[in-house]
């Protein structure tokens, strides 16, 4: 299918514009009105929530079932590594550099090309609704979950990030846990106290070990990782009364949260706590609408160990877009333009087949 080319190129002068305006997490302000602008001068009725911005195509009947189109605008800050301006994009031998390119500016401004094409489309099967998100990359609570109420009832989406344009049909859930081993201060000449450090490192050794027996095709195996730990005490002839640290879980779509915490508690000695349950993992039926409409145009699909505002939706998600999830994060970050110009073509020959 064609399509008016200057979608992509406006798609790519809205791209750079976004890279030339820094928009943490939580700092969005000034990129959630560039979106704004940019729908404005379209004439698209949109709307803000938070940093949030929404749109719903122009002819919206409620009483028919919708597909939400989704990407952040939200950025990680950039490493040290970058030898690049990361706010001034660069266009240089076909790609697009610039904070944010891949992970997940070229991915939102296909979608947003894809939206446009479909929006004076009427008497369609489909509502087309479009959510550009804010906090994404900290999974903060004013992001997809803070607009989802203002979207009306959707059936099922698509959310933009960087997989080659392959199919992402099941996620790995996300739970951060905070633990501390206790013991009892004494002095260490004397073998006095209860020493928290070996309980901890008891601990540690335990989820370093830990094979969990339910192995999924898409996601493989659920994982335990220890990735911090902080002790308070710096004398180094005290036993330490206290030791703090830190699992990253990775869960496949076989096992619930709660029986993640059963195992923790049945083997650690520690205290702990999750900091959140809310990114459970995720899948969607590999005879879905979406992934029907994803196989027909040659798209493999497969399970995705990253998380993202997938795991926040109620209804089913299809994780897809231009860039490569390798890049996300990278110094000198850069997109191909032809990612973005196949992305928007992609997208727009996806949800054509549903609507």
């Amino acid at each position: 299918m064609t399509f008016d080319k200057k979608l992509y190129t406006d798609a790519v002068g809205l791209l750079k514009q976004l890279i030339s305006t820094p928009s943490f997490s939580k700092e969005e302000n000034d990129t959630a009105e560039i979106l704004m602008q940019f729908f404005a001068a379209r004439g698209v009725e949109h709307a803000r929530v938070g940093n949030n911005i929404y749109a719903k195509n122009k002819y919206y009947d409620a009483t028919k079932p919708s597909v939400l189109l989704n990407s952040h605008h939200d950025t990680v800050k950039p490493n040290k590594g970058y030898t690049l301006d990361p706010f001034t994009p660069v266009e240089k031998e076909g790609k697009l550099y610039g904070l944010g390119s891949n992970d997940a500016g070229g991915c939102l401004v296909s979608l947003i090309a894809a939206f446009l094409h479909f929006y004076e489309v009427n008497n369609s099967k489909h509502n087309v609704v479009f959510a550009a998100s804010a906090e994404e990359e900290i999974s903060g609570v004013n992001g997809i979950e803070l607009v989802l109420p203002y979207l009306g009832n959707i059936n099922y989406g698509i959310v933009g990030e960087p997989t080659k344009l392959e199919m992402a049909v099941a996620e790995r859930g996300l739970m951060v846990i905070d633990c501390t081993a206790n013991g009892r201060s004494g002095h260490a000449a004397r073998n006095e106290g209860e020493n928290a450090l070996y309980k901890a490192v008891d601990d540690i050794n335990w989820i370093r070990n830990k094979k969990f027996e339910k192995v999924s095709e898409l996601l493989g195996e659920s994982r335990l990782t220890a990735t911090v730990i902080e002790m308070e005490n710096r004398q180094h002839n005290v036993v330490p009364s206290q030791c703090k640290y830190v699992i990253d879980v990775r869960v496949n779509e076989l096992y619930t949260f709660e029986e993640i915490l059963a195992e923790l508690k049945e083997n650690l000695q520690s205290d702990f706590k999750p900091r959140t349950t809310r990114m459970k993992s995720t899948s969607i039926p590999l005879d879905h609408i979406l992934v029907r409409a994803g196989i027909s145009l040659g798209r493999g699909y497969y399970g995705s160990p990253t998380t993202s505002d997938k795991a926040l939706m109620p209804f089913p998600t299809l994780k897809m877009g231009p860039g490569d999830s390798a890049r996300s994060h990278t110094a000198d970050e850069f997109i191909y333009l032809s990612e973005i110009e196949e992305g928007i073509g992609t997208y727009i020959k996806l949800v054509e087949q549903i609507l």
